[in-house]
């Protein structure tokens, strides 16, 4: 449910090239799999396309770079097209989200119908993303502290009123719920079926406004709506006078900031250590403030990112 923006027309051009390498490691380099952690000097960072994903692109170019490497960055939205890429070493590092990336890999090993492995447990879907990434010849960082995952916002005026602070809170009271969401919250576990199951929360109605778009901040705003399905670095919802319910049951699942490396080319203690540095300072509030100036302010992707990693003297 994550946003996704049209890539730029010469990265999808230049994607055709990678069209022939979905299948993971051939039999002829399959033995790069387990072959030591390479430590190439000159680094190709991956970004989805949107907002966020272009922001922790340009961190680690930025971050790289300071630690001596030499790097370029390519857009490319489509998972389908940036992650075979990725094995096969046209894209080095690429920022990912722990248990949406182990369900996809999970899909794309095990047919679309397999249990998902991603959950609220990140040690458990670490544990599952990286099983699943080291046959394909990628090396998963360690996470940072930063989470994008879906939350539940309400207006501020509406939670003081019932004294609303979790989505616990929420389900007690027994109040009826207009949730404005994408039309598939009627079917997700972790949206209507899990605020019934968990929460108790009384779900009326899904209104189809989509996820986190205005129309359905407005919707909550205006009192139409109770409830926006939004995600966690949502920067933008002050100022429409919404706060996000704390998601005391960990319904959602784990969506932490992840490197994933090539490990032919990446996976040395190099780059590692530089994007270490930034797993260290990074929370999901500075990922939101800064994704708010990009959005909210127009400012460059890459000039919000060095101002941050300056800020937090990463680099010089």
């Amino acid at each position: 449910m994550r946003r996704r923006l049209p890539a730029p027309v010469a990265a999808v051009v230049a994607l055709l090239l990678f069209a022939g390498c979905s299948g993971g490691p051939s039999l002829e380099n399959r033995g790069e799999v387990t072959a030591p952690p390479g430590d190439s000097h000159h680094l190709v960072v991956g970004s989805a396309g949107f907002t966020e994903s272009d922001l922790l692109a340009q961190m680690y170019a930025q971050l790289l770079d300071h630690a001596g490497y030499k790097t370029s960055l390519l857009t490319v939205a489509n998972r389908e097209l940036y992650e075979p890429a990725l094995e096969s070493g046209q894209i080095d590092v690429v920022p990912e989200y722990a248990a949406t990336f182990a369900d996809w890999l999970n899909a794309k090993a095990n047919g679309p119908d397999a249990p998902p492995v991603g959950s609220p447990d990140l040690a458990a879907t670490m544990t599952a993303l990286r099983r699943l990434a080291a046959p394909r010849g990628l090396t998963v960082l360690p996470p940072g502290r930063a989470v994008d995952q879906n939350a539940f916002a309400v207006s501020a005026s509406y939670a003081r009123e019932h004294h609303l602070r979790t989505l616990s809170d929420l389900g007690r009271s027994g109040l009826k719920v207009r949730l404005a969401a994408g039309d598939e919250c009627v079917q997700r576990p972790y949206c209507e079926p899990g605020l019934k199951k968990t929460y108790g929360i009384d779900i009326t109605a899904v209104d189809p406004k989509g996820v986190g778009t205005t129309p359905a901040k407005k919707a909550v705003q205006s009192g139409q709506d109770q409830m926006v399905l939004t995600t966690t670095t949502d920067a933008t919802l002050s100022q429409f006078g919404l706060v996000i319910l704390a998601d005391d049951k960990h319904l959602q699942n784990a969506d932490y900031v992840v490197p994933v490396v090539n490990r032919s080319r990446g996976g040395g203690p190099g780059p590692t250590a530089a994007l270490d540095r930034l797993n260290k300072v990074l929370t999901t509030a500075d990922l939101a403030s800064l994704g708010e100036q990009v959005d909210s302010w127009r400012r460059l992707a890459q000039d919000v990112a060095r101002a941050y990693l300056k800020e937090k003297k990463l680099i010089g």
